[in-house]
C-alpha cells in the first residue's frame, strides 16, 4: 500500500486522516501543516510545513488537501496536480454511493453521507457527515455540503459555494457560485451567484462579494 499526505492538520483535516484511515487504503498518513501548535491525533505525524509539499513527492505519491476554504483548497489541488502527486478519492466505507454516479479527485464522503443515482461530484468537494444528496445532482467544484444536509433531486450547486449544516434543499433548484446557505436554512427557489441565503423558506441576507 501507499502513503497518504494529507495538507492541513486542522480539524476538518483530522476528519479526513480518520476517514482515511477507516478506507485500509494506505500503509502510512502524515499531516504538512503550518501551525505549530497541532496536538498529536492518532501518533499521525507533521512532518513539514505546507511549503515543503513538494518535498515529499516520491515519498507519498498521494495527497490530500484537507482546507475548509472551498476556494483555498480548489487553489491547492490545481498546484498539486500539476506537481505531479495523486489526488485520491476518500470515501468513508458507512456511506452509501450509487453504482451510477461519479466522484472526481480530491473530494471526500463522509461516514452515513448518501449520493443516490446519476450525480455528479466535482473536484475537491466535502460531502460531510450524516448528508444526503439525491438523484441527478450536480455539484461543481470545491462545493461543501455540511453534516445533516439534504439536498433534493435534480440540483445543481455551482463552485466554491457551501451549503450549511442541518439546510435542505428542494428538487429542481440552482444555487450559483460562492454562494453560502446559512445553517438550518430550507431552498425552495433558486440562489444567485455570490450571496447569503438565510431561513425558513431561505430567503436573500447579503451580498457576498
Amino acid at each position: 500500500m501507499s502513503k497518504l499526505l494529507i495538507v492541513g492538520a486542522g480539524g476538518h483535516g483530522r476528519v479526513v486522516a480518520e476517514t482515511a484511515l477507516q478506507t485500509r487504503r494506505w500503509s502510512e498518513v502524515a499531516f504538512l501543516d503550518d501551525n505549530g501548535d497541532i496536538k498529536p491525533f492518532l501518533d499521525i505525524p507533521v512532518i513539514g510545513r505546507l511549503k515543503d509539499c513538494e518535498l515529499y513527492r516520491n515519498e507519498y505519491r498521494h495527497v490530500f488537501v484537507a482546507f475548509g476554504d472551498n476556494q483555498l483548497r480548489l487553489k491547492w489541488l490545481v498546484h498539486l496536480e500539476k506537481a505531479g502527486f495523486i489526488l485520491p478519492t476518500i470515501i468513508h466505507p458507512w456511506s452509501f454511493i450509487s453504482s451510477v454516479c461519479e466522484i472526481d479527485v480530491g473530494s471526500i464522503v463522509m461516514a452515513g453521507a448518501v449520493i443516490q443515482a446519476n450525480t455528479n461530484i466535482g473536484k475537491g468537494c466535502i460531502i460531510n457527515t450524516s448528508s444526503s444528496v439525491d438523484h441527478d445532482c450536480i455539484l461543481e467544484d470545491g462545493v461543501h455540503i455540511s453534516p445533516g444536509v439534504a439536498i433534493g433531486g435534480t440540483v445543481t450547486i455551482k463552485k466554491y459555494t457551501w451549503i450549511g449544516i442541518g439546510s435542505s434543499v428542494m428538487n429542481n433548484v440552482n444555487i450559483g457560485s460562492k454562494a453560502i446557505v446559512a445553517a438550518g436554512a430550507t431552498v425552495i427557489h433558486d440562489v444567485a451567484d455570490c450571496v447569503m441565503v438565510a431561513g425558513v423558506p431561505a430567503k436573500y441576507m447579503k451580498a457576498l462579494e
